[in-house]
């Protein structure tokens, strides 16, 4: 039963391409071999079917028997520059499916900035780097941002953040969602660890960022930002489209807990769609409501550089 069940799932992920073949294909096997596997005359071994699961993004709670069961995977442990970077490079893999989907939707509650806005090769971006690696590796722990030299940026992430840019984002917003930024920028100056010229750096950098984002709000229509004061957000992340879903959330700084599940999938979609009922959004208010968001944090970008030390 199983077994039918999923192979009556990558039929539908295939579409007209031949099932056999791509089984064979998939498991390295004979057509003969594949054929007798899609005829349900042999079994597939526990490791071709997560080798399967895991090709087609199929989750595997489906076949667990019991509803309130997940399997989940999780990411790797970052503690060195390499494992960054090989996160970002994770989550390409992982989000590639979604690539090519012109219909595909993504759903994001910034309790802080979306990393994807600080991946690229910009100064903000060599910050928050820096003190991801600050907190994350305790061999580089408070050392000076001025001698921060390793290296933080790859193609990989361009591809990722640009991947991110092409799909149709709703993002969920307060006024605290800058906040860790702010913080961390005056932490590491009242240490003596970034100097006041790197930190105005920064400050500007983060200000260029929200005007993009503001200007986005009018101009895009694959983009939208939603302000919601009601509900602490959490940096989880839906990526959904008429073929597939993954739901991402934290469990660490840069640790997700990832599932396919269609059933949590849509709980989660259902729980994004009630606090965008509660919001206001961006797109649609007035200059004025817009502005005064927006001015908000330029205020406090503002209030933090003339206060450096």
């Amino acid at each position: 039963m199983h077994q039918e069940a999923l192979l009556k799932e990558i039929r539908r992920k295939i579409g007209d391409l031949s099932l056999n073949d791509e089984i064979a294909n998939i498991l390295n096997i004979s057509y003969d071999a594949a054929h007798r596997r899609t005829s349900l005359k042999a079994k597939f071994s526990f490791e071709e079917a997560l080798e399967l699961a895991k090709y087609y993004q199929i989750s595997l709670d489906q076949f667990l028997g019991t509803e309130n069961q997940l399997v989940v995977k999780r990411t790797q442990p970052v503690k060195t520059t390499e494992d960054l970077l090989n996160y970002f490079e994770n989550s390409l893999k992982i989000l590639n499916v979604f690539q090519n989907i012109s219909h595909s939707k993504v759903f994001y509650s910034a309790k802080d900035i979306p990393f994807f806005y600080t991946i690229s090769d910009s100064v903000l971006s060599r910050f928050k780097f820096y003190v991801w690696m600050n907190l994350l590796n305790q061999d580089k722990f408070l050392s000076p941002f001025h001698e921060f030299n390793l290296d933080y940026h790859s193609a990989k992430n361009e591809m990722l953040k640009d991947l991110y840019d092409k799909q149709n984002v709703t993002e969920i917003w307060n006024d605290t969602t800058i906040m860790s930024a702010l913080r961390q920028i005056l932490f590491y100056s009242e240490m003596g660890l970034l100097k006041k010229t790197d930190a105005e750096l920064i400050l500007n950098d983060l200000k260029k960022l929200l005007e993009e984002l503001e200007n986005k709000t009018l101009e895009k229509t694959n983009f939208q930002i939603y302000v919601n004061d009601l509900v602490i957000l959490n940096n989880s992340i839906l990526f959904k489209n008429e073929q597939q879903c993954s739901f991402f959330i934290p469990f660490s700084m840069f640790g997700y807990m990832m599932t396919n599940d269609k059933i949590t999938c849509e709980d989660s979609l259902s729980y994004f769609e009630h606090q965008i009922k509660n919001s206001r959004s961006l797109n649609e208010s007035g200059n004025r409501e817009r502005k005064v968001f927006f001015n908000t944090m330029y205020s406090q970008i503002e209030h933090l550089k003339q206060n450096l030390l």
